[in-house]
């Protein structure tokens, strides 16, 4: 099977000057709603993910903090951009649920990072409900969201399987 998109372009862009903006904009440009937070896409290894948000006027809410759905809006990319770099080729994804927990104020370049335990012992044929759990981060270190992102994961369709 091939590399998914997002390995392919991440491996060629990651190193190169301004790789990871134009990266980050090519996933914004792939899910439009993405843009509204303007990410910022660190870092992606299996496993795990990392994406930061800057705090300005476009993702405030009415007191002047950065706004609890733009929080959401940056656990779910980071969710998505990890599962989708850590799955087997085997594998697709598509979320089915997320619980989020607002925790304080956020305020500042926020940043989120995703992790993923346990796809090691994902069978080639089978589907199930898999955890992305995101810490959303205020410059400080304190979490400000914490989200438990469910992807329901199943096997790639195929030609020969039908499926």
């Amino acid at each position: 099977m091939t590399t998914s998109p997002i390995k392919k372009t991440y491996e060629a862009l990651r190193t190169r000057p301004l790789g990871m903006r134009i990266f980050s904009a090519i996933v914004s440009m792939k899910a439009p709603y993405f843009r509204t937070i303007r990410p910022m896409i660190v870092s992606l290894e299996p496993g795990r993910g990392e994406a930061r948000i800057r705090d300005r006027w476009g993702v405030h809410n009415h007191i002047g903090t950065v706004h609890a759905i733009a929080c959401c809006n940056l656990a779910e990319l980071v969710a998505g951009t990890t599962i989708d770099f850590s799955l087997p080729e085997t594998h697709r994804w598509i979320p089915k649920g997320m619980n989020v927990g607002y925790l304080l104020k956020a305020k500042g370049t926020l940043t989120a990072v995703g992790t993923i335990e346990g796809l090691e012992t994902l069978a080639a044929d089978e589907a199930r409900d898999v955890i992305v759990s995101v810490d959303v981060t205020d410059p400080g270190g304190a979490v400000v969201v914490h989200a438990d992102i469910t992807m329901w994961v199943t096997p790639r369709r195929t030609a020969s399987s039908g499926t």
